[in-house]
Order: structure tokens, then C-alpha cells, then sequence
């Protein structure tokens, strides 16, 4: 984890060589607000080479933009040259740079609670945009024209949203005024990017709050068609008092307690499937919708971007979502399934927080941790006890007869019926003398 003491060192080394340096950003929003960044920026005079010069360890992550990485006891310190830039002619990277004064570096920046820079000797702050006042109004505004700053980069609306629920600010009308009017320019940017963002968004604080945001800004219709289509798509009110099936979705995304990333999405998509598969037809249904959301999941996942094992992961999870409700009829075999899938931490969560959201009632939740805390406490069962090639030695053919047979003494292995090889193989001569 960096550390400020760290930083400041950095500063004063950059200052000692005649450089005017400050920490910057987000780090100095943070330090005002009595939050402990998660990182520290440094905003310095001095240009790449000089900052090269001056430090054991660098690496010139963008040294054409005026950014060094310095790196301290394996942390890495970002260490940009004061500058001012060009036209976005890509919507994310300046046409041109030119080293500039800190005043000038300040007024390119996003938005006035990330402008400041801080003077850690003597202890000053330089607020050169109104970041103070605004952090003390708790307001999200853009440094200067909201569309030019949109224009820049697209994705400084998402980081608009979600920083207001970080915070807990409120967006002020007129950059959420540019936001409404710019959202399309956000299918400009790159997949890749605008999946961290999303990231970053449902892991992190009041992740309900974000997505009504998203949601009122046009954001999430360009970003998730899919989510964006359960707006006023009802749901039977006796199973669903809290609304409409986005309303549910927020509260289940909002209600998960430090989720993963593949747990957040799969909260976040879990009823993609309903607002194709409704029905009205004397109450209301949503057939299937588990089995088609799982199809829309995956398909959001891959446009964007995400690795094969998340998008595998959370398909799986959307799929599932709906298993609960046969839990207390289910085989022994099946539940030790269940509860032994790697994914079932998640899933039995996503269960949590989808009831908590909708009726309330946690009775299966509780039934399920019951059984697996009993099951915990009884021997394990034995391992595999027989195999394919077992099977053939005693004459099966192959063909599905011998998974059908294999599947049936993994079930009595797992409830208890069989302890060892010679009770597995009696069994499978019984099965396999069956029609």
C-alpha cells in the first residue's frame, strides 16, 4: 500500500532539486475528507528525464504525456510534469502536450474536488478551481465547461457518478445537465475501460445510489441496454412490495457486503432476463428468465470484455440464482453438489441479498448455512470408489449407460449408501445387471 510518508519524501527530494512539486488529485480530496487514499499522485515541474534522473526506480508509463511511475519498496508513485493539453480529437488522449504552471494543470483537470494540490512543507493547500468549497458543499462539478470536459473523455461521466457515491456528493444541475446531453459519446469509448469503471461502481459504496444515478442520466441505456430495460417492468407485489424489477435490482446490488467483482455483476444482471420473458396472463410471470438471463449475462460480459473464467462465472451465478427454492427437496447427492461448487459462496450471497431486496424472508438462507455447517461437522465421504474402466472390466459397454451408472454410485457415495471399493463394485454389478 503506498503511504504518505513516502510521498512526501518524493515531494521534498523533487523540491531539493529546485523543482516546484505538490501531492495532487484525488489523494489531497481524500486527506481533507479524513479518508486514507488509496494511492498518491505528485504534480512536479520537473520534466521525465529529470525525474528519471533523480530516483533509483522508474518506469515511463506515459512519458510522452509528462508521467512517471517512481517506485518505492515495490509501490509505485505516480509523478506527473505540470501541463496543459491539446484537443481530445479521440475522446481520451490529448492531440498535444505542452509543460505548463501548476495553475494551468489544475484548470485541465476533471472535476474541482480532484484539483488540488497539496504543499506538504510548509502544510498548504493550493486550490486554484474552488475544490474546497465544493468539498465542503459535498458537490461533484466539473473544473471549467462540463462538455468540454466530457469531450476529453467519455468517461468522466461514469467517474462522475461514481464518485458522487463514493462520497455521498450530489452532482451539481448543470454537469448533470452536460451528462444527460452527452451520454451517447460514451459508446465511444473503449470496452475495456468502461468495464473497470462499471467495476468500480457496483464493488464500491452505496452501489444503489450509483446505478439510480446511471440510470436518471441516460448512462446505464447506453452502457447496459439490458439492466436499462427492466425500468417499470412490474413484478407480482406480494413476492416484490419494492417495485419494479430495476428498483429490485439496485436494492440487491446495493445490499451485497464487500462483493467480488463476479458477485456484483451477477447482482447486476441477475434479472436481465425478465423483460423479455414477461407475461401477464391473470398474474404476472416470468418464465425461464433465469435460463435466458444467464444467455444475456454472458453476452454483456463478453462485449465487455471481461476474462473467460468471469464471464463463465457469472453466467453461472444468473443461471443458479433460482436454485434455492428447491434447496430443502433436494437429493443429498445434489446438495453436496451444490454446496462443494466452487461458486456457491457467491451464489448462496447473490440468494441473500435477492430476498432481502424483495419479501424478506431469509428462512432457506438460514436452512442452507444450517445444513452445511451440519454436513461440515460428519466424516467427508469417501473419494471416487469406481471408474469407467472399472465399469468395462465388468461388461458394461461403453456408452451414456456407463456415466448413467457412474452418476448413480456417485450419488450413493455421497449420501452414504457405499463406504469402499468392494460395496461400490457390488452396487455397480447390481446397476449394471439392469435392464
Amino acid at each position: 500500500m503506498p503511504s504518505r510518508t513516502t510521498a512526501t519524501e518524493i515531494v521534498a527530494r523533487l523540491r531539493q532539486a529546485g523543482f516546484e512539486t505538490y501531492l495532487a488529485g484525488g489523494c489531497v480530496r481524500d486527506m481533507l475528507l479524513g479518508r486514507a487514499p488509496s494511492d498518491y499522485d505528485v504534480a512536479t515541474a520537473a520534466k521525465p528525464d529529470e525525474v528519471g534522473a533523480l530516483f533509483c526506480e522508474t518506469v515511463r508509463v506515459g512519458a510522452a504525456f509528462g508521467v512517471v511511475q517512481v517506485v518505492v519498496d515495490h509501490e509505485g508513485y505516480e509523478v506527473a510534469t505540470f501541463r496543459t493539453e491539446g484537443p481530445y480529437l479521440d475522446g481520451r488522449h490529448p492531440s498535444s502536450v505542452r509543460y505548463a504552471t501548476a495553475r494551468e494543470d489544475a484548470l485541465r483537470r476533471d472535476f474541482t474536488v480532484n484539483g488540488m494540490f497539496w504543499d506538504p512543507s510548509p502544510e498548504r493547500l493550493l486550490d486554484f478551481v474552488g475544490g474546497q468549497a465544493d468539498l465542503r458543499a459535498r458537490l461533484i462539478r466539473t473544473i471549467g465547461d462540463p462538455e468540454a470536459r466530457f469531450s476529453e473523455d467519455g468517461l468522466r461521466m461514469l467517474r462522475a457518478v461514481r464518485q458522487a457515491a463514493e462520497l455521498g456528493f450530489q452532482i451539481v444541475p448543470e454537469t448533470l445537465a452536460a451528462i444527460r446531453r452527452m451520454r451517447d459519446g460514451l459508446a465511444r469509448i473503449s470496452p475495456e475501460r468502461v468495464r473497470e469503471e462499471l467495476v468500480r461502481i457496483v464493488t464500491g459504496p452505496d452501489a444503489a445510489r450509483a446505478l439510480g444515478l446511471l440510470h436518471v442520466t441516460g448512462l446505464l441505456e447506453v452502457v447496459l441496454p439490458e439492466v436499462a430495460a427492466e425500468a417499470n417492468v412490474p413484478q407480482p407485489e406480494e413476492f416484490h412490495p419494492e417495485g419494479d424489477v430495476l428498483q429490485h435490482t439496485r436494492l440487491v446490488v446495493g445490499g451485497l457486503e464487500a462483493p467480488t467483482p463476479t458477485l456484483a455483476m451477477a447482482a447486476l444482471l441477475h434479472d436481465v432476463g425478465k423483460p423479455p420473458t414477461l407475461v401477464r396472463a391473470g398474474r404476472i410471470r416470468f418464465d425461464r428468465h433465469d435460463e435466458v438471463g444467464a444467455e444475456l449475462a454472458r453476452a454483456v460480459m463478453e462485449r465487455l470484455r471481461f476474462p473467460r473464467r468471469d464471464v463463465d462465472r457469472v453466467a453461472s451465478l444468473v443461471r443458479q440464482h433460482m436454485i434455492f427454492k428447491d434447496v430443502p427437496r433436494m437429493r443429498e447427492a445434489r446438495l453436496r453438489r451444490l454446496l462443494d461448487a466452487p461458486e456457491f459462496e457467491e451464489l448462496l450471497d447473490l440468494h441473500r441479498a435477492d430476498c432481502m431486496a424483495s419479501h424478506g424472508d431469509l428462512s432457506t438462507y438460514e436452512w442452507v448455512r444450517r445444513r452445511r455447517a451440519e454436513i461440515a461437522s460428519q466424516p467427508p465421504p469417501p473419494p471416487r470408489l469406481v471408474t469407467g474402466d472399472d465399469l468395462l472390466a465388468l461388461g458394461v459397454p461403453p456408452g451414456p449407460r456407463v456415466g448413467d451408472i457412474l452418476r448413480s454410485l456417485d450419488d450413493a457415495r455421497l449420501e452414504g449408501h457405499i463406504r469402499n471399493r468392494e460395496e461400490a463394485i457390488a452396487l455397480a454389478r447390481r446397476l449394471a445387471a439392469e435392464p
